[in-house]
């Protein structure tokens, strides 16, 4: 792990929605330390500042792919960077999902949008072991139909029991609308002999890991991903404190078992 950037070349670009994009990034120099899924890279604009990215690819080759939406002024010039453009990255960061724990298991992987991304490694490695472990559900959640990330994606792990719904469906779309917890009625899966992995927004990571709760699932095998404003990404600075977590250091993949209550304060 290094605190100072190192150069990373795009060479690839993927739009995924109007606002969103996937960049496939190679080390232009010595890469960094292997990533695990779930941890995340300090991704430097140059002249603008950097973000934390989890990573939605981990390449054999040292490469690395994030996923990044415009949402200000740091994200929408990672998003606007073109093949052969340069980037800096520090990193790994923070906790990973820690899939080897659920081996043997039945895996739930639940996203709500861009949520998606950091969970892609998690799913292509359990997928890629299909002995290791027991069934795989993945399901997704997302405002409309434009707001899908790796749609085409999703229908090509024809070995996952896959189910996507919206919210605000738009004419064209012919799939599920509703909350992504109506879509657990038909994921396959033994709650006493399951582990549960979610990302997206904090009402979806809530309503969701309570619900899996409620059905039997044990909340030390409900894994989390959390977000807060990350400085310096070595707990430092206290910028992404939540409770008595440091999110850069004790996160951003945390038990619900830890989450859970500092996720119930309401913020003033």
């Amino acid at each position: 792990m290094t605190d100072v950037p190192v150069p990373y070349r795009v060479v690839a670009r993927t739009p995924e929605t109007t606002d969103t994009v996937t960049l496939r990034l190679e080390p232009a120099g010595p890469p960094l330390a292997d990533f695990a899924p779930g941890q995340f890279a300090m991704v430097h604009c140059f002249g603008r500042g950097e973000i934390p990215l989890s990573a939605s690819s981990v390449q054999s080759t040292g490469g690395l792919a994030h996923t990044v939406r415009a949402v200000g002024a740091v994200s929408a010039g990672i998003r606007d960077a073109r093949v052969a453009d340069v980037l800096g990255l520090r990193g790994p960061y923070g906790t990973g999902w820690e899939l080897e724990r659920a081996r043997r298991r039945d895996l739930v992987v639940i996203a709500g949008g861009i949520g998606l991304a950091p969970l892609r490694p998690l799913i292509l490695r359990a997928l890629a072991e299909p002995e290791a472990y027991g069934r795989v559900n993945v399901l997704v959640g997302a405002r409309t139909p434009a707001d899908l990330v790796a749609r085409a994606e999703i229908e090509g792990w024809p070995t996952a029991r896959t189910g996507v719904t919206v919210d605000r469906p738009d004419d064209s779309w012919r799939g599920d609308v509703g909350l992504v917890t109506d879509l657990l009625d038909r994921a396959e899966f033994v709650p006493g002999d399951a582990s549960a992995f979610l990302c997206g927004p904090e009402p979806m990571i809530r309503a969701t890991a309570r619900e899996l709760a409620a059905r039997g699932l044990p909340p030390d095998r409900i894994r989390v991903s959390l977000e807060r404003n990350m400085r310096c990404a070595t707990g430092h600075c206290g910028h992404c404190q939540l409770g008595p977590l440091l999110l850069c250091r004790d996160g951003p993949v945390v038990d619900w078992e830890r989450a859970a209550f500092p996720l119930s304060v309401r913020e003033l």
